[in-house]
């Protein structure tokens, strides 16, 4: 068996992984235009004459027919959102195994950076790119990083430091408040986490066919 051979042997296979991980995007992507649709419903319907959810002084008004849906499609589209995650972290783990097989070199960033990345203030902006980037140099060594990597992660770091996109802050009830009187915010946000789970889907793609050169799996 020649080197090569032994070297896509070694390969773990990547196409069903990148399925679930392009689907679990694309659902993503899919939630949060929902979300936006809602964040119009409740712009153009307008806040209630009672006034916010949050009454204050411990009070708290029944919510509409509107603002229950709403929390139902915010629910829905975190499931939605944590599925998402698991399945391109599963995909990237895979991947990230074999650069390492083709390179013959431990990867840049240790494992468990893999996982800390996304969530650790200050070194997510930038960990997680640099473990796609690692490995798809330790893939393809020498060829120029696909465009879309850098879209994705863009409009990642857009959103996540928004304040109003992916990591929301407060309560539901206040994101309402929000879209009642501040929509614009709020749908700008949602349009680049759209962007950003769409650019995603070319990354898992391109990364996924660099890899696939080397195996038939």
């Amino acid at each position: 068996m020649s080197d090569d051979e032994a070297q896509a042997a070694a390969l773990q296979p990547v196409r069903g992984a990148a399925r679930f991980a392009i689907a679990g995007l694309v659902l993503a992507g899919a939630a949060w235009v929902l979300r936006a649709v809602w964040h119009i419903r409740l712009a153009v319907t307008g806040q209630p004459a009672s006034g916010p959810p949050h009454q204050g002084g411990g009070r708290h008004r029944p919510l509409t027919d509107l603002e229950n849906s709403y929390h139902f499609v915010t629910n829905v589209g975190d499931a939605v959102t944590l599925l998402c995650a698991v399945a391109f972290l599963a995909w990237l783990l895979r991947i990230r195994d074999n650069a390492q097989a083709l390179s013959g070199k431990p990867p840049r960033y240790s494992l468990p950076w893999v996982y800390l990345g996304w969530v650790v203030p200050i070194i997510n902006l930038w960990v997680p790119r640099g473990v796609v980037v690692d490995i798809h140099q330790r893939s393809a060594p020498g060829k120029r990083l696909p465009r879309s990597v850098n879209w994705w992660w863009g409009l990642w770091v857009v959103g996540l430091l928004s304040g109003v996109g992916l990591m929301y802050t407060g309560t539901t009830d206040e994101v309402m408040v929000r879209a009642y009187s501040d929509p614009q915010f709020l749908l700008a946000a949602d349009a680049v986490l759209v962007g950003a789970a769409v650019a995603g889907v070319f990354v898992v793609r391109a990364l996924t066919a660099v890899q696939r050169t080397h195996s038939w799996s």
